[in-house]
């Protein structure tokens, strides 16, 4: 027993929310298919609640291989790997089947490999959700309600930019201080999918939930490089194969809070804003739509648009 165990190689991912959320299924589904596929030979230790640090840290310890592997949302994703922060557009994507498709064809799949130069190998893309606003303040049916809203942002440029062009104040800060922050009154609100909205209980801290849906948020297995290159060709496989697994689950659980999501959080005490007319808060981005036209080039914002 003893050879057994000093030939298991152990790993860390992490991740900044609960365990019972679309996260932590995904890590949790990730690491018993390591151990499954590589025959024990590779174990993988699970954190949560940003036990090992916020998003942004993660991702630096997995860049410079003190930690070996991280799922996030792409938040701070774009301060690493700069191609992906077309994916934080507004109203890029349809719905969550679009998104899907996006990632798992030739677009994502081309964007996974930008980040081998920066130190990582991204492992499978997984999901967040469509993001939603919510408040202590007051109802937000139109776009003109979010002005001089005191919002937590992600530490993401494109987010920062599309939402001072509601006229919200932006507050960029990691998610372990976000409930702190919302309960003690320093941010009025945040934007989160469901599934996050749920799991950190914001609920306990929100009056209002308004389904805006404004951005779609991916999520990704990352893994260091150099710890993803020393493993032999079949275990590679089993990384990536457990990756979509896992991504996978946590896709289907986001279907599943979302489902159920609105109901739940109505019978929690949320006013629940669920009849927006959406072309007003895309009209209301007309200007910071055509900044990223220039930033991303229209081709290329068009080929995810309309990506069948």
């Amino acid at each position: 027993m003893c050879s057994a165990s000093l030939a298991q190689n152990v790993m860390k991912i992490s991740i900044s929310t609960a365990q019972n959320s679309h996260q932590g299924v995904a890590i949790d589904t990730f690491a018993r298919e390591v151990a499954k596929r590589t025959n024990g030979r590779y174990k993988v230790e699970t954190f949560y609640n940003g036990a090992l640090g916020g998003e942004r840290e993660s991702i630096e310890a997995v860049q410079l291989g003190t930690q070996e592997l991280t799922f996030s949302s792409t938040g701070p994703v774009p301060n690493f790997v700069p191609e992906t922060k077309i994916l934080d557009v507004p109203f890029l994507f349809r719905d969550k089947a679009h998104a899907r498709a996006v990632l798992d064809g030739p677009i994502g799949q081309e964007m996974l490999t930008k980040f081998d130069a920066k130190g990582f190998k991204a492992l499978a893309w997984a999901e967040n959700g469509f993001r939603h606003m919510t408040n202590s303040k007051r109802d937000v049916r139109v776009p003109e309600d979010l002005r001089g809203l005191k919002m937590r942002t992600m530490e993401n440029p494109v987010h920062i930019a599309a939402y001072k062009g509601f006229g919200i104040i932006t507050t960029p800060m990691a998610f372990p201080e976000v409930f702190t922050a919302l309960q003690q009154g320093t941010v009025d609100g945040q934007e989160n999918p469901l599934s996050v909205i749920i799991s950190a209980k914001f609920d306990q801290v929100q009056k209002h939930l308004s389904l805006t849906g404004h951005v779609y948020s991916p999520c990704i297995f990352l893994m260091n490089k150099a710890a993803f290159d020393k493993l032999s060709g079949a275990d590679k496989q089993a990384f990536l194969d457990a990756a979509k697994e896992g991504a996978k689950a946590n896709r289907a659980r986001v279907d599943e809070d979302d489902a159920r999501g609105v109901a739940d959080l109505r019978a929690k005490g949320m006013t629940v804003i669920d009849n927006l007319d959406k072309a007003k808060f895309v009209a209301a981005l007309a200007p910071v739509n055509a900044q990223f036209e220039k930033e991303f080039g229209k081709a290329n914002i068009d080929r995810i648009r309309n990506y069948k």
